[in-house]
């Protein structure tokens, strides 16, 4: 048998002929390993399975690169049904799973040469249920799809409605029958035997579809205690009827009103999973299907997953963007708050990115594709959301655990309650109706949808907010923070340099005069100090001189002739040299402001002093103090020198800081925090931030940041604003209270609903219209979380 693996973490040809000799090694194997294409080619006789060879690559010190693929499942009716798919991929060699029961979706870890797609989707057919893959559809042909089962099912549901309307019609007088079950014969039997008859076989058909394939496949899920229920009640009835055993009850309304009604929740919570996937509708909604591109000098119109990287295209004010890319030419506002949550439009020239989806606003734009289909910021966002509703957070392990064996308990509890009052009570009947009830009434859906109907809502709120969560585990930590450490350059502060005091000290020099000397001979110059006195100029309209006889002196300053005057601009230490020094009292007070100091002076005097740094974010003050109100302690780390980190800290109430941290000692200290039990957090923008990110608890990268960092967060925050990490607590927080709440809710109904049922206290017809609703109260209390509002 002929394999393939792609090798990961080969360094060297030495690299190969090691993985090459242990497979070797191997009963049966014959393996070449290619170093320039990273592949191991084997030939197998089978004595050694294909997870033992990847096992053997991986004892060797390297990897196996695996595939992710996601299946869309068919024929889940609760959470038990989840698990045994779950359970039945995990069986097969080479595939990590994992199967959110909420938006019905298996997302799978493929090895390559191992597993494939093919034997996952067969291994969920022979467990009794289907699945096909995603990818190559498209979100609307999977819409319409899920559209027209709904249909179906509304159209059941109706019709097996109106068939058991006339049979609950007769509920009021039962409870006022005498002996003679008056109440029970307002309708002949064998008129309730002709309605009940579809409603159990037709409408309640799928019931039996699902239980039939969870039996055969080893396992019992909600189908079969429906459908085990509901046949007891229709049967029992059926003979009394056939039979004519007039002194016997007949519990057709039961059969019937517990499927109509568990199929009216199964619509309700339908509806629900889709409102709680409304986010990734909304973002798939922004991108603009059409695309006006130049060719040859003539605007055309073409689709816009035509477009290509270096297609030139236009946007004419009011339009949306149509894909990722860079200005060159117009300039204009640009909405990008769907995307980021920022509230104001963001100004746009050329040279600057735009992004697909985002909203054009008074000018026409011409840009150059940079991004296009999966490429874009938009793809990427949605993959994100995507991920993060599928994926797992710890809070669902306990409910987890109870579904797996939830349903085969139910049904003990139900052969004891029927064995228990047969022996007690002696009638057949009562024994049958409480066993019913109990089977009924447990409802393993509220406890499977408790958690992922939260995270999908919660994440979905969050990207529609700015906040892109990558993973479930993220969503749950963030609320538990106690310590946020946070990095000062780019995070805190703008990440740039800027003027901030411009201090004349010479007789009629204005601050113009200053900006306009540095500015003039600076010039071309590419030093972050020499940018911000070039921006300080531009801002204030000032008219620059072309310098003369310019002359420099390397990390001290420069010198040149503007206009009539020699003028001299550079540091402390410059200005000393030539004998013009700045008043030690200045330089201390700078200093303890975090300020760099760049002098300006003339042949004859020091004309004055520009104080230039790096300011701090608009929000960055009131981010902390709402942070310290959510209980949150805030530990800054920088490599900056000390006295800026003073500054910083002392600025916006910071208490615990360290300056001069190189990258690796900031990830020690991450981890040194981190064994105190406490859960840490850390925010960064820059690549060097990415080793104390990956180390951290929960990570955000603000938006303004580096591929890296946005790469070795949990959370990507698309503004630039660390209130953004403010929100995601808050969210974080709402989401946990809601999925505890559900999880109060589902385990509440069943521990209260079962003994009830079980007690002889609850009628088939009320345990069924219980258990139909539980789900749906879940799903409801879900989607209270699209209230949720950011923090302006």
């Amino acid at each position: 048998m002929h394999m393939e693996l792609p090798i990961v973490g080969m360094s060297c040809a030495a690299c190969a002929n090691r993985i090459e000799t242990v497979l070797n090694r191997l009963p049966g194997v014959h393996a070449q390993v290619n170093f320039a294409n990273e592949r191991a080619y084997l030939e197998t006789s089978g004595a050694t399975p294909p997870e033992e060879l990847v096992a053997a690559v991986r004892r060797a010190g390297y990897d196996v690169a695996s595939r992710s693929a996601e299946l869309a499942l068919m024929g889940m009716s609760c959470a038990a049904c989840a698990t045994r798919i779950e359970t039945v991929l995990k069986r097969l060699p080479g595939i990590e799973a994992h199967v959110n029961f909420a938006n019905e979706r298996a997302y799978l870890r493929l090895t390559p040469g191992v597993a494939t797609v093919e034997a996952a989707i067969e291994a969920i057919r022979s467990a009794g249920y289907d699945a096909h893959l995603i990818e190559g559809s498209s979100p609307a042909a999977l819409r319409a799809q899920a559209l027209g089962r709904w249909r179906q099912e509304r159209q059941r549901c109706l019709l097996a409605a109106l068939l058991t309307l006339p049979l609950i019609a007769q509920m009021p007088f039962m409870f006022m029958g005498d002996s003679t079950h008056t109440g029970h014969d307002l309708l002949p039997r064998w008129l309730q035997l002709v309605l009940a008859t579809p409603v159990q076989f037709w409408a309640g058909a799928r019931f039996y579809h699902g239980a039939w394939r969870a039996l055969r496949g080893g396992s019992a899920n909600m189908d079969v205690l429906v459908a085990l229920g509901t046949t007891l009640a229709w049967g029992y009835s059926a003979v009394v009827t056939v039979f004519a055993m007039p002194h016997h009850h007949v519990y057709f309304e039961g059969s019937a009103a517990v499927i109509t009604l568990v199929l009216l929740g199964k619509l309700l919570e339908a509806r629900a999973k889709a409102r709680a996937a409304d986010a990734i509708e909304t973002l798939l909604a922004l991108q603009p299907q059409t695309a006006r591109i130049d060719r040859n000098g003539q605007i055309i119109t073409v689709p816009a997953d035509s477009l290509l990287p270096g297609d030139i295209y236009v946007v004419p004010a009011g339009e949306s963007i149509p894909v990722d890319g860079e200005v060159i030419e117009g300039m204009s506002a640009v909405d990008e708050a769907l995307l980021t949550g920022e509230s104001l439009p963001v100004s746009k020239s050329p040279g600057m990115q735009v992004y697909a989806g985002t909203r054009n606003g008074n000018g026409t734009l011409r840009a150059r594709a940079t991004g296009v289909g999966s490429a874009t910021l938009l793809a990427g966002i949605v993959r994100l959301v995507e991920l993060a509703q599928g994926s797992r957070a710890p809070i669902q392990r306990l409910a987890d655990r109870v579904s797996a064996v939830f349903v085969p308990t139910v049904l003990v509890i139900a052969v004891l309650t029927f064995l228990g009052w047969l022996g007690i009570d002696g009638r057949l009947g009562p024994a049958l109706v409480n066993a019913v009830s109990v089977l009924v009434i447990a409802c393993p859906c509220a406890l499977g949808l408790a958690t992922p109907a939260a995270i999908m809502v919660g994440s979905g709120r969050g990207a529609a907010a700015g906040i892109l969560i990558k993973n479930a585990a993220a969503l749950e930590h963030a609320g538990a923070l106690k310590i946020l450490v946070t990095d000062k350059t780019g995070t805190l502060t703008a990440g740039h340099p800027a003027v901030e005091l411009i201090h004349p000290l010479a007789e009629g020099v204005t601050p113009d005069d200053l900006i306009r000397f540095a500015a003039s001979l600076e010039q071309g110059s590419e030093h972050p100090l020499a940018r911000a006195m070039l921006d300080a100029a531009r801002a204030a309209g000032l008219k620059l001189s072309t310098p003369e006889d310019m002359q420099t002196l390397p990390g001290q300053g420069l010198s040149g002739r503007v206009g009539a005057a020699r003028v001299h601009v550079g540091s402390p230490a410059y200005m000393a040299a030539l004998g013009k020094p700045i008043p030690d009292q200045m330089l201390t007070d700078f200093a303890r402001q975090g300020a760099s100091l760049v002098a300006v002076a003339d042949d004859e005097r020091l004309l004055g002093v520009i104080a230039v740094a790096d300011p701090l974010r608009t929000g960055s003050a009131a981010a902390i103090a709402k942070l310290r109100a959510l209980g949150i302690e805030i530990v800054l780390l920088t490599g900056d020198h000390a006295a800026t980190a003073r500054a910083v800290a002392d600025t916006l109430g910071i208490d615990r800081w360290r300056a001069q941290v190189m990258p690796a000692d900031k990830a020690g200290e991450v981890s040194r925090l981190k064994h105190a039990g406490t859960v840490i957090g850390m925010v960064g923008d820059g690549i060097n931030d990415a080793p104390a990110l990956a180390s951290a608890d929960v990570s955000f990268a603000i938006g303004a940041g580096s591929r890296a960092a946005l790469d070795a967060a949990d959370i990507a925050l698309m503004s630039d604003d660390l209130g953004g990490v403010v929100n995601a607590v808050s969210l974080s927080r709402a989401t946990v209270r809601t999925i505890r709440q559900n999880l109060f809710f589902a385990f509440f109904y069943n521990v209260l609903g079962i003994p009830l049922a079980a007690l002889g206290l609850m009628n088939p017809v009320f345990a069924g219209a219980a258990m139909a609703m539980s789900s749906v109260s879940v799903m409801a209390n879900a989607l209270r979380l699209r209230g949720w509002r950011p923090d302006a």
